[in-house]
């Protein structure tokens, strides 16, 4: 499990954070995968795992809503997956990541709020229920 970042004030800190701490790879949502930006090397949802995420609710303005996943694979590729929240979330992100297990969660802060294990990223990304 990942040990939960302090201050998340900003989308861009925790990416560079989570990219100190070796998630270097970016990846997209692709036919009910997740493809490496960097290799091109593509990912069933059960070569992956959800080490940690980090939801952005903008307080003045819903399209300041983000959600980054801080994703491994099994074999060993550490990679960032960052999407909208809500109702501008993407599709194809939410199919693909319904069935990956979440190993971690993120720490709660004023800004960020953190799902619970038990329920599933995709709902996270949909607005699902949420712990504060």
């Amino acid at each position: 499990m990942e040990e939960p970042l302090t201050r998340e004030v900003t989308l861009t800190r925790v990416v560079d954070e989570l990219a100190r701490r070796g998630y270097t790879e970016h990846f997209r949502a692709v036919d009910g995968g997740l493809e490496a930006l960097g290799s091109g090397e593509r990912f069933a949802p059960k070569d992956l795992l959800i080490r940690g995420y980090y939801r952005f609710e903008g307080t003045s303005d819903p399209d300041d809503m983000a959600i980054a996943y801080a994703i491994e694979t099994t074999s060993g590729v550490r990679g960032i997956l960052v999407d909208a929240f809500g109702v501008y979330s993407d599709p194809t992100t939410s199919a693909a990541l319904k069935d990956v297990p979440i190993t971690g969660k993120t720490a709660p802060t004023t800004i960020v709020a953190i799902v619970t294990s038990a329920e599933s990223p995709a709902n996270a990304a949909q607005g699902g229920p949420t712990q504060p």
